[in-house]
This record gives structure tokens, sequence and C-alpha cells, in this order.
């Protein structure tokens, strides 16, 4: 149950932060996105706090905050038209390995 709330937290951070640039774009929706900011991420943070009650606070937060990272970069370069440079694919894939190396180095909660 543990992962189920830890992705569903992930989902809601990426949803979050891809509102939270179409609200900075402005224009006639820029209210509903700032709405939908808000309200994803107080989810996002709740389900955050599930997750913690499974595993130990490294692996939960890197994987949080890596998997994100890495999904909103995704999302950038395919929505949003941002380049893609051998530096920041590098970096991306060393991003999950860490999250891949936390998670296999067995700590528990």
């Amino acid at each position: 149950m543990g992962w189920i709330w830890l992705l569903a937290s992930i989902g809601c951070e990426v949803i979050g932060t891809t509102f939270l640039k179409l609200a900075s774009d402005g224009g006639k929706r820029a209210g509903w996105y700032s709405t939908g900011t808000v309200v994803f991420y107080v989810v996002c943070f709740a389900l955050l706090g599930m997750a913690m009650k499974h595993f130990s606070l490294s692996t939960v937060y890197a994987t949080w905050s890596g998997l994100g990272v890495c999904l909103l970069a995704i999302i950038g370069v395919v929505a949003f038209g941002d380049q893609i440079t051998p530096l920041k694919l590098i970096s991306l894939v060393m991003v999950v390995l860490g999250i891949v190396g936390l998670n296999m180095s067995g700590i528990s909660h």
C-alpha cells in the first residue's frame, strides 16, 4: 500500500507543478490553474505523509523528489518546448540511478 501512496503523491506533485507553470503564463484560466496547484499540492503532501508510514524518510523523499523532477523534465520538453541537452539527460539518468540505489539499499522504516 505504501507504493500506492507514494506514486499517487508523485502524480499529484507533477500535476500541481504543471498547473503552476500554466498559471504563470497568465491568461483567462490562470486562476483555475492556481487553484489546482494548491489543491494538488495539499493532496500531494497528505499522500506523502501516508507513504512515510511505510518507508524510511530517505527512500520516500528521494523517490518523491527524484521521480517528480524526471517526470517534470519530460513534461517540460514535450509540452512546453524545454530544451534537452546531453548534460541534462545524463543528470536525469543519474537521479534515477540514485533513487534505485536508495531503494535497493535495504533501509527499512
